[in-house]
C-alpha cells in the first residue's frame, strides 16, 4: 500500500521532527496558489478606532492521530488571511493572541504562494505572529466595560483542537462575547474552540445550544488520509461534539458555506474564507454603525 500511494504521489511528507505534511496528491487537490480574494473594498470603513478585533491563534503544531503518527498542522493560512483582510480594509484593527503568548503556528505548506495580497499579509503581520498576546492576560486584564474588543475571532487549521477545546481561558472569553452581545467568528474547524463554552456547563446550558452553524464536515476528515492530507483518521471528531452538545451542522461538504446564528458568524472551508471575511467585516460595519454593539 506504502509503494502504491508514493507511486500516486498520496504519501505524506515526513519532516525533520517526525511528523507529516500532507502528501504532493493532498496539497493539489486541497490546496490552491491563489484565493478568491475579491480585494475587500468598502465605501464607508470605520474610523472609530474604538472597537477591535481578538484574534484567538493556536501555539500548538503536532496532532497525534489515532494510529499515533502526528500531523504537522496549525492555523490555515487562507482561513487567516482572507478574513483579516476584509476586516483590516473594513477598518477594524486585529490583535493575535495564542492561549499563553507563544507563537502563532502556520500550516505554510497551505500558504498561496501566487497570492500576492495574502502574501503581503503575512509579511506585515511577521513579527505580530511570531510574538502574539496572551490570551491569559486578555482574559485578566480586558474583559470588563471598557475592553475594545467588539468580536472574537477564531481562524481554522486542524491545530484549533490542540487545547483550545480545553482552555479555560477561551471559555471565560466565550461566554463574555456571548454575555456582552458581542461576536464570535470561527471558520472550518474554528467551532472546535466553542467546546470551550461548555467546560462550566451541562448540554442544556451551553451557551451555543440550538445555534446553526457552517463547519468543516467530519465526514470529509475521514477521508482525507486516504489522499495522505493527514498521516493517519483523527483521533476525535469536533462536529461529533459540536452535535452532541445541540449544535446544528448546516453544510455537508467542504464548501464556500458561510452562515450566521445570532451574533455567531461561521463558514465551512477555506474555500469560504473570503466570502466569510465579507459577512464578518459587513456585519460588524452594521453594528458599529448602527450603535448595536456595547
Amino acid at each position: 500500500m506504502n509503494i502504491f500511494k508514493n507511486l500516486l504521489g498520496a504519501a505524506p511528507k515526513l519532516l525533520s521532527d517526525g511528523s507529516f505534511s500532507p502528501s504532493p496528491l493532498a496539497l493539489k487537490l486541497a490546496t490552491s496558489p491563489k484565493t478568491d480574494f475579491d480585494g475587500a473594498i468598502y465605501e464607508s470603513p470605520y474610523k472609530g478606532g474604538k472597537h477591535r478585533v481578538l484574534m484567538v491563534c493556536t501555539e500548538e503544531k503536532n496532532m497525534t492521530m489515532a494510529n499515533g503518527k502526528t500531523f504537522s498542522t496549525g492555523n490555515h493560512p487562507v482561513e487567516i488571511g482572507l478574513p483579516m483582510l476584509h476586516l483590516l480594509k473594513a477598518g477594524f484593527d486585529i490583535d493575535i493572541v495564542t492561549p499563553t503568548g507563544k507563537p502563532v503556528k502556520i500550516e505554510m505548506w497551505a500558504m498561496p504562494e501566487k497570492d500576492e495580497a495574502v502574501k503581503k499579509l503575512y509579511l506585515n503581520f511577521k513579527e505580530k505572529f511570531e510574538n502574539p498576546g496572551s490570551l491569559a492576560d486578555v482574559v485578566k486584564n480586558s474583559l470588563n466595560d471598557d475592553s475594545p474588543y467588539i468580536s472574537a475571532f477564531i481562524p481554522g487549521g486542524h491545530g484549533v483542537m490542540l487545547g483550545l477545546p480545553e482552555s479555560l481561558d477561551l471559555n471565560k472569553l466565550l461566554n463574555w462575547v456571548h454575555q456582552t452581545n458581542r461576536y464570535t467568528l470561527a471558520i472550518c474547524h474554528g467551532p472546535a474552540a466553542l467546546l470551550a463554552a461548555s467546560l462550566d456547563s451541562d448540554k442544556d446550558s451551553f451557551i451555543y445550544r440550538d445555534y446553526t452553524i457552517a463547519a468543516f464536515p467530519d465526514s470529509v476528515d475521514k477521508q482525507t488520509p486516504m489522499i495522505g492530507y493527514m498521516p493517519g483518521q483523527m483521533p476525535w471528531l469536533f462536529g461529533e461534539r459540536l452535535q452532541e452538545l445541540g449544535i446544528n451542522i448546516i453544510n455537508k461538504k467542504a464548501d464556500a458555506t458561510c452562515h450566521i446564528d445570532r451574533k455567531l458568524i461561521t463558514g465551512a472551508s477555506p474555500k469560504a474564507a473570503n466570502a466569510f471575511g465579507r459577512l464578518a467585516a459587513d456585519t460588524l460595519l452594521d453594528a458599529v454603525n448602527s450603535e448595536k454593539v456595547v
